[in-house]
Order: C-alpha cells, then sequence, then structure tokens
C-alpha cells in the first residue's frame, strides 16, 4: 500500500476542530501488515483546553457496536454451523417461535430488510424491565413483510445480540471478549460502563441533565443505558489500537475470531434491486460504487471504519462530534474527504473540502 499523504488528513480532520464538527480527532490508515500513517488532532474536552487528544484516548464507538460485538460474533457462529441465516428464526428459535419476527432470518436482520417496525423509544413502549423490553421487541408486530425493503434500524442489532446470546448460551459482553476481542489482542475494547480509570480518559459525548455534565465512560445511547450497557446497539468502547487490530484481521484472518469466508460474503451486496445497497452490516462507502469494493460502518457519536480487501486497505477516524450537537452534515463531508484522502496515494489528486 502506497502512504497516504498525513500532511492532507491533519489538515482536513484540523478544519473540523476549527469549525467545531468535533473537539479532536483520532485517526489510522494502514494495510494488513499495520499501521501506515496516523494522527491525533484537537483537544479532549472544550472544558479542559489544556488537555489534547491522545492515540490512547478512549472513545464511545456507538454503533460500531454492531461490527464489534454483534457482526462478528455472529460470524463465529454461521462458520461452526450454529446458525443457518437463511433459517426462519421461528424454526429455531422458540423465544420468536409463532410471533411475527419468527418468520424474518438472520439474514434480512443483517440486511436490515426484515420489516421491523422503525420506532425506537424502547422505554416509551416496553417500560424500563430488560426481560421486558427483550419480550416487546421480539415479540412485536412487524412494520412490513420481510425482504420487501432496506430499512436501517436499530433493532436488527438488538435482536440479534440476542439470537447470539441464545446460540452461545453466553452473554454477548462474554461472548465478544472470548470469540473476538480478546483473540484479537483487544484488550481496550469492552462494554460500558467504565470504571472511573478509564472513563478519565474517555472522550466526552452528549450533555446529560440528570448529571449536569457530558458523559464519559457511559452510552450517549439511551437504549443501551436503559438496557444496562450491554447489548447489540451502541455500548462498546475502544481506542485505536484494538480497531487497527480489528480491520488487519479482516484483511489477512487467522485461526482467531471469524474467518475469511464470513468476511467475503458479507463484503458484497445482498440487496439485490433495493435500495440502498447493503452487505451484511456493513454498506458500500458513500460516493463509491460497489465494484471499487470500499465497504464502512459509523457510529453516531462520530466514529467510522472503512475496509477495501481488493485495496488491502482500511482506515478508522475517531471523534467525539457528539460533545458539541446532533447535526450530521459537516462530519458527513469530513468523513467522505477523509475516505478519499486515506484511499489515495500520496501526491494523487484529491478533492478538498470547506466545513461552514
Amino acid at each position: 500500500m502506497t502512504t497516504p499523504s498525513t500532511v492532507r488528513i491533519e489538515d482536513l480532520l484540523q478544519t473540523g476542530v476549527r469549525a467545531e464538527v468535533y473537539p479532536g480527532a483520532v485517526w489510522a490508515v494502514g494495510d494488513a501488515d499495520g499501521i501506515r500513517a496516523s494522527g491525533a488532532v484537537g483537544i479532549l474536552d472544550p472544558d479542559r483546553p489544556d488537555e489534547p487528544m491522545r492515540l490512547d484516548t478512549v472513545f464511545d464507538v456507538a454503533s460500531l457496536t454492531k461490527i464489534l460485538a454483534v457482526w462478528s460474533t455472529i460470524g463465529t457462529l454461521v462458520e461452526e454451523g450454529k446458525l443457518d441465516l437463511r433459517a426462519p428464526l421461528g424454526t429455531f428459535w422458540d423465544g420468536v417461535a409463532g410471533h411475527p419476527l419468527g418468520r424474518a432470518t438472520a439474514h434480512h436482520l443483517l440486511t436490515h430488510t426484515a420489516g421491523l417496525p422503525l420506532r425506537a423509544n424502547l422505554k416509551h413502549l416496553y417500560g424500563t424491565d430488560p426481560q421486558d423490553i427483550r419480550d416487546g421487541v421480539l415479540h412485536e408486530a412487524r412494520h412490513r413483510p420481510p425482504g420487501e425493503a432496506v430499512e436501517y434500524t436499530d433493532r436488527a442489532a438488538l435482536i440479534l445480540g440476542y439470537l447470539a446470546e441464545h446460540l452461545s448460551g453466553q452473554p454477548l459482553d462474554r461472548l465478544a471478549i472470548d470469540r473476538v476481542w480478546h483473540p484479537l489482542g483487544m484488550t481496550r475494547t469492552r462494554f460500558g460502563p467504565l470504571p472511573a480509570t478509564e472513563a478519565a480518559r474517555c472522550a466526552p459525548t452528549e450533555y446529560d441533565d440528570t448529571t449536569g455534565t457530558h458523559l464519559k465512560g457511559t452510552a450517549h445511547d439511551f437504549s443501551a443505558r436503559l438496557l444496562g450497557g450491554v447489548c447489540g446497539i451502541a455500548c462498546t468502547f475502544s481506542v485505536l489500537d484494538d480497531l487497527t487490530r480489528f480491520l488487519r484481521h479482516m484483511l489477512a484472518p487467522t485461526h482467531a475470531a471469524f474467518g475469511p469466508a464470513w468476511i467475503k460474503d458479507s463484503l458484497r451486496i445482498h440487496t439485490g434491486t433495493l435500495t440502498p445497497a447493503r452487505g451484511l452490516f456493513w454498506h458500500p462507502a458513500p460516493g463509491t460504487d460497489p465494484a471499487e469494493d470500499v465497504w464502512v460502518h459509523y457510529g453516531f457519536t462520530g466514529t467510522g471504519l472503512w475496509i477495501s480487501p481488493a485495496q488491502d486497505r482500511w482506515a478508522v477516524l475517531l471523534t467525539n462530534k457528539l460533545r458539541y450537537n446532533r447535526d450530521r452534515e459537516p462530519l458527513t463531508e469530513i468523513r467522505n474527504t477523509f475516505r478519499v484522502a486515506g484511499f489515495t496515494p500520496e501526491g494523487s489528486r484529491h478533492q478538498g473540502m470547506t466545513v461552514h
């Protein structure tokens, strides 16, 4: 892999700091052999302007939980023959048998085509008891027939997390540690809430009215907090080094964790003519054609992972955008430009950007 321009990327990310898209950012670009370029820009917290963002900063990676804990562990179960992606869930899972979800498949869930309800407020719908929430999510009527449309919903990952627990007999946090994170050497990736020592090194996210402070070491996602911090939605914390280990494994799988068959099958279009196009939880990076083989998954707090086996490249961008606001557009522009810069060799022409 030709090394991307560190100056180009850091100039881009500093633009985001100056425009207050995020307080700071940590990034890396590499290949199967390791990191080729990396850096940190900005500050950890506007309330502590003398503390810079660092390469070892802990981030609430939000929906990257869906990749790190759900997609990856489901892959191990598929490769062990414990899960047939095309089998109706009700044929092997008593918890959904006889309910509308029982006629959907894990493949529908992974492609966001299960026809699940799009409403997200679990407390409003089911109360605060985790078992009541689980029963409500698994037993509720579908919004439309499976396979009819691609509609992103957090419920897909929540249900797949429940499914992984059912098939393995382990809670999701233990399953992810045993099958993926520890085998790959991801020793600083864990579900929250974090202990005080780790929370102190965490990038703050949203303002919490109940405490009068910005969340640090506690998941920003209300549903994740409601479920005790362990679920398939968005409650994982990680660091740059661990995420690069995960992506390097995707380019050069070892005997540990999920294998090459799962990776290859996931990074191809499974939704046919339906749009937006989806693989298995991964989707083609915006601004690319599926033939370019650049896949991405984002986290709402301001995080992102990109992978391209065909190009032997990966990229990570971690920000705490949510420390400022929920406006997505400025970060969208930065992410797209970062992807171009990270996957473009030094000296090649690229399109710049201006954040307003």
